[in-house]
């Protein structure tokens, strides 16, 4: 509530808790905030790509504890469709992370009719930035093909895109607006 309260256009909790989609837009609907739209986490995978965000926040799971136990078996890819919690209220349904899970991406356009979001996380981040040795060329990679087209043939983003995702949450999300927008990336 405190995030609809101060202003929020979405909200998005981030764990898969069943029945929270529902509880959240009751008590979203309850205070008057009926425009306030739920990106669901869906389709949330446990997966090595969260490794670079965990080591710079020193939350990595200690004494025991296994985030792998609140996120979906990467090889489960059909639970995304149980999970998908539309019918509890979520305007937007999220997979996270993005780029491994374009099939499940796509599995959900050709099930729901709600917009879908692609969390490129962390780890897709600092794959991307490897290219600072030149060992790949990072706009290329992250946006475009070769040809300049925005909606190009291998780009990261053309890719999410291309199986579905009609948003994209990116680390890249300045730099991929400014080369969408005409302006050549650093």
């Amino acid at each position: 509530m405190q995030s609809a309260r101060a202003g929020a256009d979405v909200v998005s909790p981030s764990d898969m808790m069943d029945g929270q989609v529902g509880a959240l837009r009751a008590a979203l609907d309850a205070e008057g905030f009926h425009d306030v739209s739920i990106m669901s986490y869906t389709a949330k995978y446990a997966s090595a790509f969260y490794g670079p965000f965990r080591e710079a926040l020193d939350s990595n799971p200690r004494f025991g504890g296994k985030k792998k136990m609140y996120q979906m078996n990467p090889a489960n890819y059909r639970e995304a469709l149980i999970e998908a919690d539309e019918a509890e209220g979520a305007d937007i349904l999220l997979v996270k992370p993005g780029l491994p899970y374009t099939d499940v991406i796509c599995l959900l356009r050709d099930n729901s009719a709600l917009p879908i979001a692609a969390y490129q996380v962390s780890g897709e981040y600092s794959m991307i930035k490897a290219s600072v040795l030149k060992m790949i060329d990072e706009e290329r990679v992250m946006i475009r093909a070769e040809n300049g087209s925005p909606l190009g043939d291998d780009g990261v983003v053309d890719v999410i895109g291309r199986a579905g995702a009609d948003i994209i949450l990116s680390y890249f999300a300045r730099q991929a607006a400014g080369i969408l927008c005409g302006a050549k990336s650093n």
